[in-house]
């Protein structure tokens, strides 16, 4: 397991190790502007960096100014993307032609259906017209007023450095004066529409289940040995290809460890994957709560249907409780601290989960229960996990993804292209 005292006391300005996330924002070349100098000081400064409690007993320092949006100056521009980066980022507006074609200048993206569109972004799938290779354009609206949306700012920032096969790669970055692109490797679909094809109510096969796990938890593990929590992790940003891949994507709730805040926020993650701690208002979560999501994510591999499919803030916290047990002071010491605790809490006995899930083998059971503790601290890691017993067979057989053919064809038979074209789109963001 990563030595989590020495990353969480290791602040940004630390070079002994490889620059973490929060590094890019101190590395930055200000040209002498005042917006950039503001806003990089909103962002990091080593004496305010909000450590781990789950490791120290340190104070946290008192927050700093709130980091929101930016107006999209151009010198605000060159200093947030001056970044040493191995990712080009090219203006759109530039007058000088290229040269040659370069597979990352704007003009060789042709712009193919829409897969996607969130609150601040819309994806397209594109293709290079010099290559042929197929990618994801997610475009960015900058608003004259609010400036770039804070989720676009820390998902180019940590992308830019988390560098990994279970994570979706960021191949570049183009801005002009009102847009923002990031051009993404390009995959077939997210585990939420390829469990919708499945004619078994959507539930996988357990060797599928086992490999997709065995990839999650090292992207999980990825990022937070780089100290960046996910939260936001669910089937809909899990993106798989026809080789038995599967990736971490959409980073725009993430946070490095490092992120001078004095707290963080509760509305993270989608609810049915919300871990109790945030449900009950705690602001100074950790890694902890990617693992709760990451297992309900198993379970509802096995199932099909989501473990814990609440509608309201209070009654996912029923629904949970209705399964792993109603907490107490006695079960969970300072629970009654958290503010959306409630003294009347109906109390409910913890279930079997071999009862509730009888589909899971007794090794993936108590990897599961690992996983799901209600208190946080008492959760596995990520790096722990991988070393459980469930995956031996599948690290000793060399088998660490589903058969190519296996997804293929289940792609090919439900109306889907060899090369993973999505009908009704993919990605969700």
């Amino acid at each position: 397991m990563p030595n989590k005292g020495a990353s969480s006391r290791r602040s940004c300005g630390d070079n002994r190790s490889r620059p973490t996330p929060c590094a890019l924002f101190t590395t930055a070349s200000l040209h002498g502007s005042k917006d950039a100098l503001d806003i990089l000081n909103k962002i990091c400064t080593p004496a305010s960096i909000l450590f781990d409690p789950k490791v120290t007993s340190r104070q946290r320092p008192s927050p700093s100014p709130p980091f929101r949006t930016f107006p999209p100056s151009p010198a605000l521009a060159r200093a947030f993307f001056s970044v040493p980066s191995t990712i080009s980022v090219r203006n759109l507006d530039d007058t000088e032609p290229p040269v040659e074609m370069d597979k990352r200048h704007p003009s060789s993206f042709q712009q193919l259906e829409k897969l996607g569109e969130g609150t601040y972004a819309t994806v397209f799938k594109g293709r290079n017209r010099q290559t042929g290779e197929l990618v994801a354009l997610k475009e960015i609206h900058l608003d004259s007023e609010e400036g770039t949306p804070s989720t676009a700012i820390r998902e180019i920032s940590l992308m830019k450095e988390l560098k990994h096969e279970n994570i979706v790669s960021l191949h570049d970055v183009i801005h002009t004066e009102n847009k923002l692109m990031l051009v993404f490797e390009y995959m077939d679909k997210d585990l939420k529409k390829y469990m919708d094809t499945q004619g078994d109510r959507g539930a996988l096969p357990p060797a599928v289940i086992k490999s997709f796990m065995h990839q999650l938890l090292q992207g999980i593990d990825f990022c937070h040995t780089n100290r960046v929590l996910h939260r936001d992790l669910k089937p809909q940003n899990l993106l798989i290809n026809t080789k038995g891949q599967l990736k971490l994507a959409d980073f725009g709730l993430a946070r490095a460890f490092g992120i001078p805040v004095n707290t963080f926020s509760n509305e993270v993650v989608t609810l049915w994957y919300r871990a109790p701690d945030v449900l009950l208002g705690s602001r100074t979560y950790n890694t902890s709560i990617d693992i709760w999501s990451a297992g309900c994510i198993m379970a509802e591999m096995y199932t099909g249907r989501p473990l814990f499919p609440g509608t309201t803030n209070e009654d996912q916290l029923v629904r949970i409780f209705r399964i792993m047990g109603t907490p107490s002071e006695r079960t969970w010491p300072g629970i009654s601290q958290y503010s959306e605790y409630k003294q009347n809490f109906q109390m409910y006995a913890t279930q079997d989960l071999r009862v509730i899930l009888p589909q899971i083998d007794p090794s993936g059971i108590d990897l599961l229960q690992r996983m799901l503790q209600l208190r946080p601290e008492l959760r596995i890691s990520a790096h722990d996990a991988l070393q459980h017993p469930w995956f031996n067979d599948l690290v000793g057989a060399g088998q660490m993804r589903p058969p190519p053919q296996h997804l293929g064809a289940q792609m090919q038979q439900r109306g889907y292209a060899q090369q993973g074209v999505v009908a009704q789109g993919g990605y969700e963001y």
